[in-house]
């Protein structure tokens, strides 16, 4: 059912040019993984790593490249990859900078992950494939061991002197912008120090660099961390340095916080979505409303909600299944995060249904699971994949068409994405596993009456009534995705 369709569309993509631009992102749906713990070079499956350690557990660039075809199979068109840069040397109480935040060398790589061939045979791997390659950077602070007021900041390269760097301070205001700018983060045991990016010196150096990894290592995007802690008129200079799309870190869940930021970049990650769609699937008495209030605020109020990155999993925030281990739920989640506005990102574990809380119990190795494709989440992140890259693949529209919540009751959702013809209709549940089975009548699909739909998570066709209301029956709290059956001819879905 799911076998063929990922690689056709990905060999479709693979003789042409990668633009890499905002554009050609938006058809993008993006695997995120920590390298440290996703896949090691000899494919062990038994490796320990003990995530609340914090110590290096032994991913590599070459282990990801042995795993493409894992990560393909599930229909990911990019890979995002955690940062590059060298880092802080020693163990510290926190444990390593196995997660590439605590960077003290711009200039070299994080020899943990292997070296320079490596990096760069991951880009050509992926780009064989038609897949695209995002980097994680870090342009607000380095790291080090130590408390804030004793840095010895002749360690950074080439941030090698204090007239780089703001005062230290802390924040004790998150309503304080200014705060929030030119303080540091981290703290007395590890201090991120934090660089003035208002200083000419430093801007020249970022802009430099940015441009000569992105050509160096022929990366398509990148991921900006912690965006909202830099000048935003930092960012233009930054993002156009880079050449290729950059999607900003904002954690902030209010939107008229977080989009104004898409002034600057091109895109944000989707905090503002992220917080409703987790209440409302994370119980069987989440806030449907709260959800199907929030895509109108989002797709009318920021600049462009087809840029953003939707997502309900990473490596900041606890994982969807430490809230409810209802597999209903998690599959309700998952069919919203990849069917809704924006790139889709799903975070490394999320298709094993890994449960890990805070950080760093959400930072656990993946081989660990065996990389199984069997697993209930990875095949339907595969199918719900596959039917978007089909509808983009026949309707280029699909990915700038904004998505139309249609229909709201207390315990379910229905959406409309993309023009008329092709587009897909889904229908998401948060009564959860042992809910009750009952069938709405719905209205506003734009299908017309004897058209023949197909349910493609149950491959199951149904027949548009005479009023042009599609009939979905809803049982054990399972998703339901609607396209139209005679445009699946060829795709391999529900074939």
């Amino acid at each position: 059912m799911l076998s063929w369709w990922p690689w056709l569309f990905s060999a479709c993509l693979a003789g042409t040019t990668l633009a890499a631009t905002p554009e050609e992102w938006r058809s993008r749906s993006i695997y995120f993984l920590l390298t440290d713990r996703f896949a090691q070079t000899n494919g062990s499956t038994t490796a320990e790593c003990n995530s609340s350690l914090g110590r290096y557990c032994g991913g590599t660039w070459r282990g990801i490249i042995n795993k493409l075809d894992y990560i393909q199979g599930m229909g990911f068109t990019a890979i995002w990859i955690t940062p590059v840069t060298g880092q802080l040397p020693q163990v510290t109480k926190y444990g390593d900078p196995y997660h590439g935040y605590w960077q003290q060398d711009i200039y070299s790589l994080n020899s943990h992950y292997g070296n320079a061939d490596d990096l760069k045979d991951l880009a050509s791997a992926l780009h064989d494939r038609g897949m695209y390659l995002m980097v994680d950077v870090v342009a607000n602070h380095m790291g080090y061991n130590g408390a804030r007021d004793s840095v010895d900041y002749s360690v950074f390269n080439p941030f090698n002197s204090q007239e780089y760097f703001h005062s230290p301070c802390s924040i004790d205001n998150y309503d304080d912008q200014e705060q929030v700018e030119n303080c540091w983060l981290g703290d007395n045991t590890v201090s991120l120090p934090d660089l003035n990016t208002t200083n000419p010196k430093v801007q020249d150096i970022w802009y430099n660099w940015v441009g000569d990894l992105v050509s160096n290592y022929s990366i398509d995007g990148l991921r900006i961390d912690t965006v909202k802690h830099v000048q935003k008129d930092f960012w233009p200079g930054y993002n156009k340095a880079a050449g290729v799309y950059c999607i900003g870190e904002v954690f902030d869940g209010d939107p008229t916080y977080t989009c104004p930021y898409m002034d600057y970049v091109d895109g944000v990650l989707n905090y503002p979505m992220y917080y409703p769609l987790l209440k409302a699937f994370q119980s069987t008495s989440g806030s449907i409303s709260d959800l199907y209030n929030m895509i109108n605020t989002v797709k009318s109020d920021c600049p462009d909600s087809t840029l953003m990155g939707t997502f309900i999993e990473n490596h900041d925030n606890p994982r969807f299944a430490s809230y409810t281990d209802d597999m209903s739920l998690a599959k309700n989640a998952a069919t919203f995060n990849i069917l809704a506005d924006g790139i889709p990102i799903v975070y490394a574990g999320q298709e094993q249904h890994y449960a890990g809380g805070a950080d760093p119990e959400n930072r656990e190795a993946t081989w660990l699971s065996g990389y199984s494709t069997s697993s209930e989440l990875y095949r339907l992140i595969a199918q719900m994949n596959a039917i978007r890259n089909h509808a983009i693949y026949l309707d280029s529209k699909y990915v700038t068409y904004k998505n139309w919540p249609i229909y709201q009751d207390k315990s379910t959702i229905a959406m409309r994405k993309g023009t008329d013809g092709s587009q897909i209709i889904t229908v998401l549940s948060n009564l959860g596993s042992s809910g009750n089975s009952y069938t709405l009548s719905l209205d506003g699909t734009g299908y017309t009456a004897g058209q023949t739909v197909t349910e493609v998570y149950s491959c199951t066709n149904v027949t548009v009534d005479s009023n042009g209301k599609v009939p979905v029956s809803m049982s054990s709290g399972e998703p339901r995705v609607f396209y139209p059956a005679d445009h699946l001819n060829g795709s391999g879905i529900c074939s």
